[in-house]
């Protein structure tokens, strides 16, 4: 029987394929969670990630899924309890950005991220916790914002409105789900290396203006992130919802635009 902080736990990770979702996932495993593994376009890293979260002793399996479909979302849930048994967390880390001057924003844009980062995890929230009520369980629900829920990103309006949307749903959310029982959290996290700031980790002179503004003087790992997932979707958080907890070595307090 697996052992750790999350021992006899199930959770759902979307976009838990590679970068901050895969790490959660595979934390979650070696704390002795179950893990629904998300991916959307690379089965293969998919799988990878599966194979490594069952070699910590725990079941996992795969559904892929596009988080802006609302089907798909009824489909994760319904696959954590057909092949898992159930379900108590949930991670809504699946996240899509977009590089645009605000004039420059296409109606297409604005639906690739709006729609992957704000009405997927409202979506799969509610399909969540409607199965939560159904089974009268307890749950917690921790959603993957960002600095840029409070942050200005020049270029990046899209993101930041739909993660401050983000920021007010959980806001909402950890108030009228309470009383079910279920918590609600976001963990906003900064400059952290993952596939998605490739470019910026690789462009030297762009990575050390960055790293001035930290006063921690890194960029964050995965790592960093996914302990802070694993507190709050253990029992010893069981009295924290309703907040946003920064992963950022203090980039928040000390950002300036150049």
């Amino acid at each position: 029987m697996p052992s750790g902080r999350l021992a006899g736990k199930t959770a759902i990770v979307t976009g838990s394929s590679s970068g901050i979702g895969q790490g959660i996932a595979l934390r979650f495993a070696s704390e002795g969670a179950n893990v629904v593994i998300d991916f959307h376009g690379h089965p293969e890293a998919g799988e990878e990630t599966r194979a490594k979260a069952e070699a910590s002793g725990v079941k996992a399996i795969l559904v892929k899924s596009d988080v802006s479909k609302i089907a798909d979302t009824a489909n994760l849930v319904e696959q954590a309890w057909s092949q898992l048994g159930g379900c108590d967390v949930l991670v809504n880390n699946a996240g899509v950005e977009k590089n645009a001057a605000f004039l420059d924003v296409t109606e297409d844009d604005y639906d690739l991220v709006l729609d992957t980062n704000l009405k997927g995890a409202f979506f799969l929230t509610q399909a969540f916790v409607k199965r939560l009520r159904d089974e009268k369980m307890r749950g917690c629900v921790i959603n993957m914002s960002s600095v840029h829920e409070d942050m200005v990103f020049p270029n990046f309006a899209t993101y930041c409105a739909s993660k401050g949307g983000v920021r007010m749903l959980m806001r909402d959310l950890a108030v009228e789900l309470g009383p079910m029982g279920i918590r609600v959290n976001n963990i906003a996290p900064g400059a952290i290396s993952t596939p998605i700031n490739k470019s910026l980790l690789e462009d030297k002179p762009k990575l050390d203006a960055l790293l001035k503004n930290i006063p921690l003087g890194r960029s964050g790992s995965v790592e960093d992130v996914a302990g802070l997932a694993v507190y709050l979707a253990s029992d010893e958080a069981a009295y924290v919802t309703g907040s946003t907890f920064v992963v950022d070595g203090g980039l928040m307090r000390n950002y300036h635009e150049q």
